[in-house]
């Protein structure tokens, strides 16, 4: 519980977590059900008090989050609410200290994520490894995310036991940022996945398809994916109730591809069009709806 670089690895560590929504919650459980000590803070009261009930230290404010713990971990909604989180008035930087590790499993703009990085080094000494997820809710309640780390080789070795958890899978990418780039990759072929499934539901059903024995049919071949399995049947059957998910997650996360293009000089233009087609849908009230919902797009309008 001293140092965790070298040879020393987060075992039995104080883990701070910051950030209880749909994939903070389960994350943090599982940390708990390994038998890791973690306080825990969230803008929402609430939720850290039903964490509480599970064995969960309850900060009352981020300062004696980071007091109490060596590691503090994120998950935040964007960017914006990361940096406010952090550097923000009484924030992370402010309290923070040499040795401590902060460990951001939010999806962020790769080059925010570098500048955050050494602001903080800078500030208060605390080192930051970006480590966003991918496998949704599911996931996270399952133990079964990918990670994908950018920082120093020495402090993710480090930090590997606690993230153990809630991962099947945690893979170095290099340097801070590169992380935030990988899950920017990922969520480029999950929203351009999403359009087209939509596209294709819609298809069949005006094609006089039953689009419900669409999983059935193609399940196994190259369609196949996870995201195939999990759309298909709720566009298919209009179920939009209870998003695992919501509309405005992937479009923020294809936006953030379009903004890496710029910098890279790499094209993406069918992500584009996918942000497009997704901006124009939560435009018309379905920003917190799953992404099923954008099948309607395509659908004719109903007569009543």
């Amino acid at each position: 519980m001293l140092s965790f670089y070298g040879e020393h690895r987060v075992t039995n560590s104080q883990l701070g977590f910051i950030g209880l929504g749909l994939m903070g919650d389960p994350m943090t459980r599982r940390l708990l059900e390994a038998g890791f000590d973690v306080t825990v803070w969230n803008r929402t009261p609430a939720k850290a008090e039903a964490l509480g009930q599970a064995g969960a230290r309850v900060a009352a404010s981020v300062g004696e989050l980071v007091a109490s713990v060596e590691v503090v971990m994120l998950c935040l909604a964007n960017t914006a609410v990361v940096e406010q989180v952090v550097f923000g008035e009484g924030g992370v930087a402010a309290h923070g200290r040499p040795g401590q590790t902060l460990i951001d499993l939010s999806s962020s703009d790769p080059a925010a994520t570098r500048d955050f990085a050494a602001r903080l080094e800078a500030q208060c000494g605390m080192r930051w490894i970006d480590c966003p997820v991918s496998g949704g809710v599911a996931g996270a309640e399952a133990g079964s995310l990918v990670m994908m780390a950018g920082g120093e080789a020495d402090a993710i070795d480090a930090i590997r036991p606690a993230l153990a958890p809630m991962a099947a899978r945690v893979t170095h990418m290099g340097p801070v940022g590169a992380g935030q780039v990988t899950k920017v990759c990922n969520q480029m072929v999950v929203g351009c996945q999403a359009a087209v499934l939509a596209e294709m539901v819609a298809l069949a059903e005006a094609s006089g398809v039953e689009a419900t024995r669409l999983v059935e049919a193609l399940s196994g071949g190259f369609a196949d994916s996870k995201p195939f399995q999990i759309l298909t049947p709720r566009m298919a059957t209009s179920d939009f109730a209870d998003p695992p998910w919501h509309l405005r997650t992937l479009l923020k996360d294809l936006d953030l591809a379009v903004a890496q293009r710029q910098r890279s000089g790499s094209p993406t233009p069918m992500s584009a069009l996918a942000a497009q087609l997704m901006r124009a849908h939560a435009t018309r009230g379905h920003a917190e709806h799953d992404p099923a919902i954008l099948v309607e797009a395509y659908r004719p309008p109903q007569r009543g």
